[in-house]
């Protein structure tokens, strides 16, 4: 039996190999790429503000992601798209670009901006060449008819069927005070036509709303379908992306994820 001074000089020859093997891991470690996109930009849609997002950053900031949120102003179209970029050109890197509603329309073409590495429509509008939000209603009215006009060419929802219409998911005091304080749209930012959309050429994913009264859910799964988004849907009203921040953040990071990997494929693909 080998004594204890030959056991403690067994263990001092070994040191030098184990702090090399750990040194060797801790470097392997340090040296790892992150895995998939870091930063995400998120744009809210008509009559809401960009503070609905805060459920959906919360769970992308936990799950080590660069979160920002745009606060276009919904008083013409080229303003709401200018904002975007504007934030789009301040992320450190790749952009994971995520439209709700009106927002879809923005990010169509504003994602066109080299930054952006993949679109996420949330119950969205994703508009061809030619087509507007407008048009794509028109096409395919949703069930909604609270929508009404001031007289100085806004839009907003009408108070009495904003909770149905609208967010029929979401608890009462929020949604009450979404109805007051929601975000008039101009006329212009509903009609205005995109030139050259983004996801003919960026990889898209979509999240259907299938209780949607303020987006027909036919007219989204089309969008999802010529596209060719990777597609989910969720038993939601229109503000899917309060009433489901989970579901919402896990397309938004499979997003980030799979654009990453669809790069690198890109990248060897041309060497």
């Amino acid at each position: 039996m080998a004594t204890r001074s030959e056991i403690f000089a067994w263990k001092l020859a070994a040191m030098p190999l184990l702090l090399a093997t750990l040194g060797g891991f801790a470097l392997t470690a340090a040296a790892a790429p992150p895995s998939g996109i870091k930063n995400v930009v998120l744009v809210h849609g008509a009559f809401a503000d960009g503070s609905g997002w805060e459920p959906v950053a919360n769970i992308l900031r936990k799950d080590g992601y660069t979160v920002a949120v745009v606060q276009h102003p919904e008083t013409s179209f080229a303003e709401d798209v200018k904002f975007t970029k504007a934030v789009i050109d301040r992320q450190p890197g790749p952009v994971v670009l995520v439209g709700h509603s009106y927002g879809g329309s923005v990010i169509t073409e504003a994602g066109n901006d080299p930054k952006v590495a993949a679109l996420v429509y949330i119950a969205a509008f994703g508009p061809d060449a030619g087509e507007s939000a407008a048009t794509i209603e028109q096409a395919l009215p949703p069930a909604t008819k609270g929508i009404k006009a001031t007289d100085d060419g806004y839009f907003y929802i009408d108070p009495a069927v904003f909770t149905a219409d609208f967010a029929a998911d979401v608890p009462s005091p929020k949604v009450d005070f979404m109805a007051e304080s929601q975000v008039l749209i101009s006329k212009d930012s509903f009609t205005s036509p995109i030139t050259s959309p983004a996801w003919k050429t960026k990889p898209s994913w979509y999240m259907v709303a299938t209780q949607d009264r303020s987006i027909n859910p036919d007219q989204e799964r089309m969008m999802a379908k010529r596209m060719k988004a990777k597609t989910i849907e969720v038993n939601s009203s229109h503000v899917a992306y309060i009433s489901h921040p989970k579901e919402t953040a896990k397309l938004i990071e499979e997003a980030a994820t799979s654009a990453k990997s669809n790069q690198r494929s890109v990248a060897k693909a041309g060497e």
